[in-house]
């Protein structure tokens, strides 16, 4: 099996948050269209497939994970 390019020589990320649905966008170069593969736990990688290399990464809920994180993290130090 061929291997899968996972951000080989990226120029440049970019990024836009969608506040009201919690949605962190995240893109390779320039944004391609490409296949949305779910990863589970709210991931989803944006696949090219001619070419093989991942282009972008989705996270659902961000603001709650992080939140929760930071809860857990505080919970932690409070012990």
């Amino acid at each position: 099996m061929e291997a899968v390019k996972i951000l080989e020589k990226a120029e440049r990320i970019d990024w836009e948050y969608d506040e009201e649905a919690d949605v962190l966008y995240l893109s390779v170069n320039t944004p391609t269209p490409a296949l949305g593969i779910d990863i589970g736990d709210g991931v989803i990688l944006r696949y090219d497939e001619p070419n093989r290399e991942i282009t972008g990464v989705t996270i659902l809920g961000m603001r709650a994970r992080l939140l929760q994180r930071l809860e857990m993290a505080q919970e932690k130090m409070e012990a």
